[in-house]
Formats: C-alpha cells, sequence, structure tokens
C-alpha cells in the first residue's frame, strides 16, 4: 500500500513515577491469588506517584529529553493529552512549557477523550505538520491511573507519561493517512468533576472496548486501510495488558480468523506489553507505551506496517497505520526507558495507601508537598489556589 504522507513520530520519549507498588504486595493485603494478577490481568506492579509529582512534572519529565536532543525552535504547538486535568481552565501543558522553557510564540492546549485523548492529539499535529512542514509538534500524553482502594479497578492503577515529536520526515514512524473512526454514547468508565477516582463498569468497558475494535476495523477499511496480514505488529490500548490479547483475538474472529494459533498472536503482541505490565494503566500514553515497548524489543522492524488501535471509554476509539522508517534503531530511547522503570523504588501497601488517598486543600491556603521524588521536576506545593512548580 503507498503512503504520500512523510509525517510522523520523530522522537518518543516516556517517564513514570517514582515508586512502584509490586502486586504481590497488593495480593498480600487484599487475600487475592497472586495469579490473578500475573496471569489473569497480566500486570506485574504499578508505578506509584510521589507526593510532589503529577502529570505535569511526568510530562515535563518525558519530553525534556526530546528538547535537550532537537531543541525547541520549530516547536510551534504543544498538545497535552490527559484525563487526570489538574484544572477546568487552564492547560497541564502551559506549565511544562514554563518547565522546559519553550518559546512564547507557541500555541499550548489541552485534549480529553479518556484514554484516546493522545491519539487525537497525534492526529492534529500530523495536520499542522502538512500546513507547514517546517514546524514541529510536541504531542505529551500524561495520566495518573486511580481508582478507589479495594476496588476491582485498584489492580489496573497505574501512572507515566508519554512525549512525542511529530515532525516531516520523521525518524521513527511514519503515521499513514488512512483511519478508521468510531464513536458511541456509553457509560462504561468516567469520572465526575466532584471525584477524584474514576468510575468503572468493568463488564460494560470490556465490551464497549471490543465493539470499537469491529466499529473501527470496518471504517478503516472503508477509508482504503491495510489488509490484516499485512501487519507485523499491533500497539492496543491497555488499561490491563490482557485486554490488548483480548481485542486481537476479538478482531480475528470478526475478520473469520476463528482458529488463529495462539503464537500468533502473542508475535504480533507479545512485544508492546513489556513497559505496561510494570507500570500499569497510563490512560492516555498507554498505547504509546505499547510502541516505545515492541520498537525497543523486537529484531527489525524496518518498513514495517504497525497497527494501532486507539480506545477511550465512553466511548471514541480510532485504527490506523503506521510505517517504521529505516535506521529507527539509530534513534531509539532503550537504555533510557529500562532505567526509568528500574529507578522507582519499592514501596509498602501502607505508604502506597496514605499517597493515594493525600489530598490538598480547597481554601486557598499554603500547602507544601513533601520532597519525595528524585525527578529533575516536582511540585512544590500550592499556594492561593496556585500550583507551584520546580525545576531542578
Amino acid at each position: 500500500m503507498s503512503n504520500n504522507s512523510s509525517i510522523g513520530i520523530h522522537d518518543l520519549s516516556f517517564a513514570t513515577t517514582e515508586f512502584v507498588l509490586p502486586h504481590k504486595v497488593l495480593a498480600e493485603h487484599n487475600g487475592t491469588e497472586i495469579g490473578k494478577y500475573h496471569i489473569g490481568i497480566g500486570q506485574k506492579s504499578m508505578s506509584v506517584p510521589a507526593a510532589d509529582e503529577d502529570i505535569v512534572t511526568l510530562g515535563a519529565a518525558a519530553a525534556a529529553p526530546i528538547i535537550a536532543k532537537h531543541g525547541s525552535d520549530r516547536i510551534r504547538t504543544v498538545v497535552f493529552a490527559t484525563e487526570s486535568s489538574i484544572d477546568q481552565a487552564k492547560a497541564a501543558g502551559i506549565y511544562v512549557h514554563s518547565l522546559l522553557g519553550l518559546q512564547s510564540a507557541c500555541r499550548v492546549v489541552e485534549l480529553k477523550q479518556a484514554c484516546y485523548g493522545a491519539t487525537a492529539a497525534l492526529q492534529f499535529a500530523i495536520g499542522l505538520v502538512q500546513r507547514d512542514p517546517d514546524q514541529q509538534v510536541l504531542v505529551i500524553a500524561s495520566d495518573v491511573s486511580k481508582y478507589d482502594l479495594d476496588s476491582p479497578g485498584e489492580a489496573t492503577q497505574g501512572a507515566a507519561a508519554v512525549a512525542m515529536l511529530v515532525s516531516a520526515d520523521p525518524a521513527l514512524v511514519r503515521i499513514e493517512n488512512a483511519s478508521g473512526l468510531f464513536t458511541a454514547d456509553v457509560m462504561d468508565f468516567w469520572r465526575p468533576n466532584y471525584r477524584t477516582t474514576a468510575l468503572v463498569d468493568g463488564q460494560e468497558s470490556v465490551q464497549a472496548y471490543l465493539q470499537a475494535v469491529e466499529g473501527s476495523w470496518k471504517d478503516y477499511g472503508q477509508q482504503g486501510g491495510r489488509s490484516l496480514e499485512e501487519f507485523a505488529a499491533f500497539c492496543y490500548h491497555q488499561p490491563f495488558t490482557k485486554m490488548a490479547y483480548k481485542a486481537h483475538r476479538h478482531l480475528l474472529n470478526h475478520v473469520g480468523l476463528v482458529d488463529t494459533d495462539k503464537e500468533d498472536v502473542e508475535r504480533v503482541i507479545g512485544q508492546t506489553v513489556a513497559y505496561n505490565a510494570v507500570i500499569g494503566n497510563s490512560y492516555t500514553a498507554s498505547v504509546y507505551l505499547g510502541l516505545a515497548a515492541l520498537l525497543d524489543q523486537a529484531e527489525d522492524l524496518t518498513d514495517r506496517a504497525i497497527g494501532f488501535l486507539s480506545y477511550g471509554s465512553g466511548s471514541v476509539a480510532e485504527f490506523f497505520a503506521g510505517t517504521v522508517v529505516p535506521g529507527y534503531q539509530d534513534h531509539l530511547r532503550s537504555e533510557a526507558n529500562l532505567d526509568a522503570i528500574a529507578r522507582r523504588k519499592p514501596i509498602e501497601y501502607a505508604d502506597y495507601r496514605e499517597l493515594h488517598e493525600q489530598s490538598f486543600p480547597t481554601d486557598g491556603g499554603d500547602y507544601s508537598t513533601p520532597s519525595q521524588t528524585h525527578g529533575r521536576y516536582r511540585l512544590a506545593g500550592i499556594s492561593g489556589h496556585k500550583r507551584i512548580y520546580q525545576a531542578r
């Protein structure tokens, strides 16, 4: 299949938190058989933010290596995708813009549609670069997944940010033009303004996801997309890693491939789940953590097609394709990615619970956060209803 576009992901970097809660610790607390986590949902541990970490500090940490390598002169737009918004008016990306010292001649916006938001940001960024190929767009997907303690969703929590530099003549992945879309009004997962934790109907959410797989794949075909056999791998949104397998098997069954071997599914999914399995659900960042894991581990994907299925509850989904660029391996951040995961400090359940339950005052008073993160950026506190960030 030919593709006229030469726009896509030029660089990709991610960051995660200071702390990690192994699922064996959670299982010991609630008396759950560890296989329910390790095998049942495919999760080994979850990233837990320090008291002075949030979507801004994670987003800035993810983007900083990209700015250090490429500079910021060509970045005229920052699109920040999140469903963990910290303000109903001001985009979280403006704080990141300040922390990174980006030029004032720059538009900064925040996008929200559950876990789908980063894909919308990527597609909008491609449109801007098509209009002016000399400019670049910084896309940041940053989220903290949070559910009630002792709820069914607790074991799927996580936190991470992925930053992507979108440009012409990308060094990693060219995004192809054909794109399949699907939207349905479903109450499978939501978080009202008055809640700090999400509400989810697990069974409804799985069914809504699978419905979106069918709908977006159907539209993708109608838009002239590739055939299923052309893809070397598939990056699915991963609220938990076993959902990627479930979604791909559903797609195979939907197109009539009911006798596909387990090894065939593992071949196209297995290398995409490594980072999500130990970080947990990072909402908007999830599908692009899957891409990072795939590129870091695959032997050689040069000129091979990757399928992307981005799903956001409520619900919106998109299926699209990217082609891996020759020489991409010279531009990977594999060592830094592994270090971001390895540097996390394990915590006990009581410490995790305390971090989970912390909240800021709402009276406009002064509040200083404990200095816990060793990262470059931290949330120092709140004063007069204003968040205060520091760069080190």
